[in-house]
């Protein structure tokens, strides 16, 4: 699926005002559902999903692939048109409550996405990768950094695109179900007492300075 790549109306962006619509947001990047295999997998009412699935239609951020006949109704099943990337202008202008729920629930996604993953043996790997750096960057080194992540993130799905070619050809022979997380932000000071246990040293509020891109 093509990347959604130049979101600058800054109303689009308020299509992730509301948690549940990010949660239902990233089923939908990940399988085809219904509004009723939603609700059923997330534990919640069926008319709160229903109503934001009918948002993120009328955004054109998910599709209707297909009507299954159940039990004397129709039942409509959505994916994903695409993986969703915020520009800076776009991120910049939304509301604060957007961008907090936005980074909450994606960071909660993140957090169920490698524990699952981390419980499950997925990085017993030899060549799988876990690292944590804390880093003292000038605000140009921010920036070069911010940009190589970019670049990281972009070089991953052009290998993805390339893998599904071989995986196609193969009949999903080899297929290794993935993930890559990216993160880069501004980092708080913590320090630590001789008993080991961090105290975090109090900072004032910044507004983001780079979009989270999924």
């Amino acid at each position: 699926m093509k990347d959604i790549t130049d979101i600058d109306d800054p109303r689009l962006v308020k299509a992730f005002a509301h948690p549940l619509r990010i949660r239902i947001l990233g089923i939908f990047e990940n399988q085809t559902a219904s509004p009723s295999e939603i609700a059923e997998q997330l534990g919640v009412p069926l008319g709160n999903v229903s109503y934001h699935v009918r948002i993120l239609a009328d955004y054109g951020l998910i599709k209707l692939v297909r009507r299954t006949p159940r039990r004397g109704a129709i039942e409509h099943h959505y994916e994903a048109v695409g993986r969703l990337r915020i520009t800076d202008g776009a991120w910049n202008q939304a509301p604060e409550i957007v961008k907090e729920a936005l980074l909450r629930s994606t960071l909660g996604q993140v957090s169920d996405f490698v524990n699952a993953a981390a419980v499950a043996g997925g990085f017993d790997r030899a060549d799988s990768h876990l690292s944590r750096s804390p880093l003292v960057l000038d605000e140009r080194g921010f920036k070069a950094l911010a940009k190589e992540a970019l670049k990281l993130y972009d070089k991953a799905r052009a290998i993805e695109a390339e893998s599904a070619k071989r995986l196609k050809a193969s009949n999903h022979a080899d297929e290794v179900k993935s993930g890559m997380v990216i993160m880069l932000f501004e980092g708080q000071d913590f320090e630590v007492s001789t008993n080991g246990k961090g105290s975090r040293r109090s900072a004032p509020r910044r507004k983001a300075k780079t979009s989270p891109r999924s």
